[in-house]
């Protein structure tokens, strides 16, 4: 059941955030400048325009202190006091060095980081605001920022070079790098059909569920690209859900529901998914799934052993040669079907017709509810209910 939330914004509501706890506030950022602060029950209690009327593209609440809000818009980032809206407790001018596209704080509220349009992620101390950090390695936009929970120092970047990093900020070089692009090009190698075109992956929105050791990130090509972190940092697994018809824009792990391996993610087809990873092959602990990543590599070992038993059966009878390759390519299609029924059978829990493109997906409890709530290209909020889940 959809509820609308209305009246907050005249422009396109672009960023949505909640405040943790029972009774936790939620904030609206829009086109304009316009930022509107909502109760559990949709009704506004605050609303005000920054100075500049520049979009606003993030808003974070601090997990450790109520009173902060903390607005991107330009290259600014505006501290806000919810409860009180009546213009910045304080302003990071210059926080970013171009257009700050997203903002993350740490588990403790000690730190925010800033992706931009530069490509740096900028770390700010809190309070204060002074930059301790700059990462820089991404060679486009970097879009979305998130730190790992459970671990303060470590922070996940990805942008529209088609690269997700995760970083140590001891150092001010990645720990690693995912090149989506490389992934994508080497499954195609294996799956593309004449006429099938895919869409770049550049990275739009990474989320880290609440283990610290599982990564989401949602890409222009459909898919959320699931990674696993295993001991030492190490990008242990990798893999893709093939989530939605155009873009994928939005990724959240959701933490309040029955395990935290529950995610919601939004495109630009309309559509709003809720899926369930717990026995996905990246997030299942080892023994419990086959890595999936893995498919390909076993299809490529078989079809070797095969060729080499179809030469040694030429040298002693060349008749039963053609009859071995039909089945070799017979049971090649077979395993590719069982490929595909196993995508379709790890489908969303729940598929929700948006029917407008979506920009942001926020999970929240709302009087107890669990809920998405969901901005589009309007002015106006839409609340969906997971109850029974």
């Amino acid at each position: 059941m959809a509820r609308q939330w209305g009246e907050g914004h005249s422009t396109s509501i672009l960023c949505v955030g909640a405040a943790g706890g029972p009774e936790g506030l939620l904030a609206s950022g829009s086109e304009g400048g316009e930022v509107t602060v909502w109760n559990q029950e949709g009704t506004i209690v605050g609303h005000l325009t920054l100075p500049g009327e520049e979009d606003n593209t993030s808003v974070v609440f601090s997990p450790a202190a109520s009173g902060l809000l903390y607005v991107s818009h330009g290259e600014t980032v505006s501290v806000l006091d919810p409860r009180n809206l009546k213009g910045a407790v304080e302003e990071f001018q210059g926080a970013g060095e171009e257009e700050i596209n997203a903002l993350a704080l740490n588990e403790t509220g000690s730190a925010l980081a800033v992706a931009d349009d530069s490509g740096a992620v900028r770390v700010l101390e809190l309070p204060g605001g002074k930059v301790c950090r700059t990462l820089r390695r991404h060679t486009n936009i970097c879009s979305s920022v998130a730190f790992r929970p459970h671990r303060p120092n470590n922070l996940v970047s990805a942008g529209l070079d088609m690269q997700v990093m995760l970083w140590g900020l001891q150092k001010t070089r990645p720990l690693w790098t995912l090149n989506l692009q490389e992934v994508a090009e080497e499954e195609e190698e294996h799956q593309q059909r004449a006429g099938q075109l895919f869409n770049p992956p550049l990275a739009h929105c990474v989320s880290v569920a609440s283990c610290g050791n599982v990564l989401a990130c949602a890409a222009e090509d459909g898919r959320v690209h699931l990674m696993r972190i295993g001991s030492g940092s190490k990008l242990e697994q990798q893999g893709a859900v093939k989530a939605h018809s155009q873009g994928a824009s939005q990724a959240h792990f959701v933490s309040f529901l029955s395990h935290q391996y529950w995610l919601a993610t939004g495109g630009n087809d309309g559509q709003v998914a809720l899926w369930d990873l717990s026995q996905d092959p990246v997030v299942a602990p080892e023994g419990k799934a086959k890595p999936r990543v893995m498919a390909a590599h076993r299809r490529k070992v078989k079809g070797k052993a095969k060729a080499k038993q179809q030469s040694q059966d030429k040298a002693r009878n060349p008749s039963k040669v053609e009859p071995d390759k039909e089945e070799a390519e017979r049971e090649g299609e077979e395993e590719e079907a069982a490929g595909t029924e196993e995508v379709l059978k790890s489908g969303p829990k729940l598929r929700i017709s948006h029917g407008n493109k979506v920009n942001w997906v926020c999970p929240a409890v709302l009087k107890g509810e669990p809920s998405l709530v969901v901005a589009d290209q309007s002015s106006s909020l839409t609340v969906y209910s997971l109850s029974g889940l």
